[in-house]
């Protein structure tokens, strides 16, 4: 099978193509002329150059493919320029999804987000059909992703073969830009986590999550979504795992939201818009802190065969690779 895979050169993304070759897959794989390549490393498959925001550059990489895995996306939580992260995550979705179409390719597996599902604050389990609507995304990222999924959808109604994929937390090996959640590790690892905040995430191992987009290619009903997920822990559960792991005190801190809220602020002006580099910490990702984002795979482990995995050898993996290509002492 050739597969047309956005994406390989980022995290998740590195993993799902590992994945799919490991499977004996086909792979063309897409990169743009300024991508680090080093996550390619030891992946068998061709590589394109191509960009998300200019379609006409996609076109000939779809034709003979039978299938693409669309996992790139802009995932920052501060942007100074939003426009830039809806023209790739939105606009790049829709055009590379009616490219498909053209192509006459016959499966789409659209990575999303977890970020697209309605979150609580009292940590309620949340699933697929928990109701949702744009007004309850929080930040760019989560419009942007919200936008994106809706055009998913759209193509699945109109008869396109599209599965979609809404991965949690994922943990794991290769995290090099890192993600916003890979620079929780690190951080920690730098001992620059004096503190934390009353929130709650869902971390997956990414391994598993590139698996799953494996079994997306023949199984699942097309137009749904299936949450990709692990286990469900607070932020101090996840740093006092951490503890356990590396030896480093894990803080005992707790903050208050308008505490962190008034750092972020601050933050945002003094290093992003006086300085013009990325602050340590937004008004979005503490606004997200309110929320503790627990979510159920069920469907995806019904439907899919996904597999709820422990999280402590993916932690453990992370650190070690962080540790080993400079991130952290």
């Amino acid at each position: 099978m050739k597969i047309f895979v956005t994406g390989a050169t980022g995290f998740v993304g590195h993993h799902v193509a590992k994945a799919l070759a490991a499977e004996g897959a086909d792979l063309r794989l897409l990169t743009r002329q300024t991508s680090n390549l080093a996550n390619l490393e030891g992946i068998k498959g061709e590589t394109v150059v191509g960009d998300l925001s200019d379609p006409a550059s996609l076109r000939s990489a779809l034709q003979d493919c039978d299938a693409v895995v669309h996992v790139a996306a802009d995932y920052r939580l501060w942007i100074p320029d939003p426009a830039a992260m809806y023209k790739a995550n939105v606009d790049g979705t829709r055009e590379l999804l009616r490219l498909a179409r053209e192509a006459q390719v016959k499966r789409f597996v659209y990575t999303s987000s977890v970020a697209t599902m309605h979150f609580r604050r009292d940590g309620i389990v949340i699933n697929e059909d928990t109701p949702v609507a744009l007004s309850d995304m929080i930040g760019h990222y989560k419009r942007s992703k919200f936008l994106a999924e809706q055009e998913a959808i759209k193509a699945a109604q109109d008869g396109q073969q599209v599965i979609i994929l809404n991965p949690t937390t994922p943990i794991g090996s290769n995290d090099r830009k890192p993600t916003p959640t890979g620079r929780i590790f690190v951080d920690f690892l730098n001992k620059k986590f004096p503190a934390y905040m009353d929130t709650g995430l869902n971390l997956v191992d990414v391994s598993e999550v590139a698996r799953a987009h494996v079994l997306a290619l023949t199984k699942g009903t097309l137009g749904r979504r299936y949450i990709l997920g692990g286990e469900n822990l607070t932020l101090k559960q996840i740093l006092d795992k951490m503890a356990a792991i590396t030896g480093i005190p894990s803080p005992t801190v707790k903050i208050p939201f308008a505490v962190a809220a008034t750092y972020a602020f601050f933050e945002e002006w003094i290093t992003g818009r006086i300085r013009g580099k990325e602050p340590r910490a937004t008004l979005e990702e503490v606004r997200m802190g309110r929320k503790k984002m627990y979510a159920s795979s069920a469907h995806a482990q019904a439907e899919l065969g996904f597999r709820i995995l422990p999280v402590y050898p993916a932690m453990r993996a992370a650190i070690d690779w962080f540790r080993a290509n400079g991130y952290a002492p």
